[in-house]
Formats: C-alpha cells, structure tokens, sequence
C-alpha cells in the first residue's frame, strides 16, 4: 500500500484497535483463476510472544478456500473511518481559492500466509468466540449453546476454518495531518456541523492526530 510518511501509523495498539473495532475485512489471495475476495468479519488473536493470528471461516460453497496459492500472501483489509472533506471547509477557499476536495480515511493492511481448518472442535470454539466478542454488547447476549446442538453441528457442516498469521501489518491514517493547524480545526468544524456517525468519527481522527 503507498503510505506517505505523513499518514503512516505504526502503533500497534492502534492497529489491533481498529481491527477489533471494524472486523469486517476483505480478504483477498490469489489461485489459479487469479485474484480472489471475500467480505467476512475476522477476529483478531494475540498470542503472549505478539504474534498476531486472524481467524474466520468460509463456506464450503466459496472455492476461495479450495482455490489459492498458499506461497502467496493472503492480505486482509479491514476499513476503518472515512469521509468526503469538502474544500468549503478550508480557510484558503476565502483567501485565495487554490482548493480541492480531498477523502479521509483510515485503514489497516495485514498481510501473512493463510490456513485452512477443517476441524470440528476448531470450528465451535471459533464460533464461541465470534459470537461472544459480538454479542457482549447486547441487553440480552446470544450464544452458540443456545441453540440446539445438532443444528449447529449440521450447520458447522457447511463451513471451514481459516487463519491468517500475520507477519506484516501496514496502516494509513490519512485525516489532514498535511493541512495547518487552522485548516484542520475548520475540518473539524466542518465534520461536526454534519452531526452524522461517519462525519463525527472522522472528526475525532482529525482532532486526535493534532494533539
């Protein structure tokens, strides 16, 4: 990924945060028919030496886990805050005009060999821990040994596991580091005047990379 020096972050609390908190990724490997994608949430796993592990499934019916060259890196992409910053935000559309639109946003890269599980055992507890990590927010949680035993059995059926051990993340926080002081407290201003979810977001990147 291009990463200007300026929207490089390298912190790794920051990275695992982003993931946890948007783990919905793009996975992508290449096989025979070349490049290959799949949406699906992945749960982040650090071991006590650091070592990161991405783990999630697949259905069977997906032939991204039959079809993939396990020498390649598989890359997964998870995508954090983004939004449009309009050039009517910046002080310098008054003063001399020699503005643009531009698009914030955040990400994380993690790239690493990627594992097939074909295990039963490896398949509930994944589930367990998929579903408890999601559920611990809600009044009344659900979980797996909520439903009947056999149903989930037959359903695990369906699926198999993947891990991705992870051996280089990359991330890229681009939220107007390059722009003034003033300017980006106008982004700011700009963003929170929208009062939206994503607009509100990406105004506290915006304010958290001034401080």
């Amino acid at each position: 990924m291009y990463i200007p020096r300026d929207n490089e972050e390298t912190r790794i609390e920051v990275l695992d945060r982003l993931m946890q908190s948007r783990p919905l990724a793009a996975l992508v490997t290449l096989g025979d028919s070349g490049l290959f994608a799949t949406h699906l949430p992945l749960v982040l796993h650090r071991e006590a030496d650091g070592e990161a592990i991405l783990r999630g499934h697949l259905s069977r019916a997906n032939r991204q886990w039959r079809d993939f060259s396990p020498s390649v890196q598989a890359l997964a992409i998870f995508s954090g805050p983004e939004h449009y910053i309009s050039p009517s935000w910046y002080p310098e559309k008054a003063e001399n005009g020699k503005v643009v639109p531009t698009w914030n946003y955040a990400v994380v890269h993690a790239y690493g060999p990627l594992r097939i599980i074909d295990d039963p055992a490896w398949l509930l507890a994944h589930l367990h821990t998929l579903t408890d990590t999601h559920e611990a927010a809600m009044p009344e949680p659900w979980s797996v040994a909520d439903a009947p035993a056999d149903y989930i059995a037959a359903l695990a059926k369906g699926i198999v596991g993947i891990e991705l051990k992870v051996e280089r993340l990359e991330g890229k926080w681009k939220v107007s580091q390059n722009k003034s002081e003033s300017t980006r407290a106008s982004i700011e201003q700009g963003l929170e005047a929208l009062d939206t979810e994503a607009s509100l977001a990406m105004r506290d990147l915006v304010e958290g990379k001034r401080s």
